[in-house]
């Protein structure tokens, strides 16, 4: 495809604006435009949208295509002055964000806490947590879904992991998403910057706080693990150290907390596949897969082209930010037949909405229990739950990690 008819494509499409409240209600009428029209698209300078899920299973696969995260916030804030701020830095530090060996360094040291079997040891602790919370309100007959479950639950699974003591959970409990619009492709404001550097400090000073007390006090947890890393000397410096324990407590809970609300909304807005679970709990481990494509979580995940790379019949040149929209590819008619249609029966799902290739999620086995342990614990105690703000939503401003910011529920 020639510059020619890129041009052409992009002006038969409206412009795209990741903060539009109308887009982040509903993303999927552009996403379906894109697929259409434009499916490997320039967006701003320096940026390509992919939304096929051919293309984007391929892009997040291909060697070609690396991580760059200085290149990334250059290229979106337009100079260098971006990675003086604490919080940019910091998250620059994170595997999430690095290429090998580095990457594969700091995977190594706590994807053994992630593995199939340690997370299956862990159902009966999460169930146990599912219905503390729905004892804390379930003779109120309300709740706010999101801050009385799909919040507290994943933070204290993570809390757990990581060894924070519990008399030093409230504000982690409490919740900030702040530091999350570093991931959207849109420029931050001087307030959110600001905001999210408060936010580093602050996690930075606790979680030094933790690792000394994990040194004098080891225990069977995460953050020991990686202060032994540490002290090793050639495993992990304390700068990483630091960053990579903010990361794992907000990638630990962000996704989960998404995935409940945005598949109880689903399910409640086709209420026929509701009560097709309630009449059959065998369902859940696959609906939650169909939860997932239908609604992602996680929106996008972006590469960076190390050389000239065709994709999808597009020559993207070296150099250049690869924006792979999972939510859009999760709903590709190519892959998935009428798309926009939830079926929590449906066959042979394998959403996208954890990533692929070496950086594809390594909590998704656990998102996946506790959504499924969730749907289970409110299907035999609250069978009658009703959302009564299901048809205008509150969603956060937020593209890349889509979610609710509040969800009333009440039951009888």
């Amino acid at each position: 495809m020639n510059d020619a008819t890129l041009l052409a494509a992009s002006a038969a499409l409206p412009a795209f604006n990741p903060l539009d409240p109308a887009f982040i209600a509903d993303p999927y009428p552009f996403y379906a435009l894109l697929r259409q029209i434009a499916p490997v698209l320039k967006a701003p300078p320096g940026f390509w949208l992919v939304t096929r899920h051919a293309d984007v299973h391929a892009v997040l696969r291909d060697k070609r295509l690396g991580k760059d995260f200085t290149g990334d916030m250059v290229r979106r804030f337009g100079n260098e002055d971006c990675l003086k701020e604490p919080a940019i830095a910091s998250a620059g530090r994170t595997m999430l964000v690095l290429d090998p060996p580095d990457h594969t360094r700091l995977r190594g040291l706590v994807s053994k806490a992630f593995t199939a079997h340690r997370v299956a040891d862990m159902r009966s602790r999460i169930k146990a947590l599912v219905d503390q919370q729905l004892d804390r309100v379930i003779d109120r007959g309300e709740m706010d879904v999101i801050r009385d479950l799909a919040h507290r639950l994943p933070v204290i699974v993570i809390c757990d992991m990581l060894g924070i003591p519990e008399e030093q959970r409230g504000p982690f409990l409490e919740g900030s998403t702040v530091n999350t619009r570093l991931l959207e492709p849109a420029p931050m404001s001087r307030a959110e910057i600001d905001a999210a550097n408060l936010s580093t400090r602050a996690m930075a000073a606790y979680f030094d706080q933790l690792c000394a007390l994990r040194r004098r006090e080891p225990r069977d947890d995460l953050t020991t693990e990686l202060v032994r890393a540490e002290e090793a000397g050639d495993r992990l410096s304390p700068e990483e150290l630091q960053s990579n324990i903010n990361l794992l407590f907000t990638a630990g809970h962000e996704t989960t907390v998404n995935l409940i609300g945005n598949g109880l909304l689903a399910l409640h807005r086709h209420p026929g596949q509701w009560e097709r679970l309630k009449a059959d709990p065998s369902l859940l481990p696959n609906a939650v897969e169909e939860l997932l494509r239908y609604d992602s979580s996680v929106q996008l995940s972006v590469r960076v082209t190390r050389e000239e790379v065709e994709i999808g019949g597009v020559a993207v040149p070296p150099g250049q930010s690869v924006i792979t929209l999972l939510g859009a590819a999760n709903r590709d008619p190519a892959q998935y037949p009428d798309p926009d249609r939830l079926d929590v029966g449906r066959a042979d799902i394998r959403p996208l909405s954890f990533g692929g290739g070496i950086h594809h999620c390594l909590g998704a086995q656990l998102a996946r229990l506790e959504g499924e342990l969730v749907f289970a614990a409110l299907i035999e105690r609250l069978p009658n739950l009703r959302l009564p703000e299901k048809d205008h939503p509150a969603w956060r401003q937020s593209f890349a990690l889509r979610g609710l910011s509040r969800l009333p529920a009440t039951w009888h």
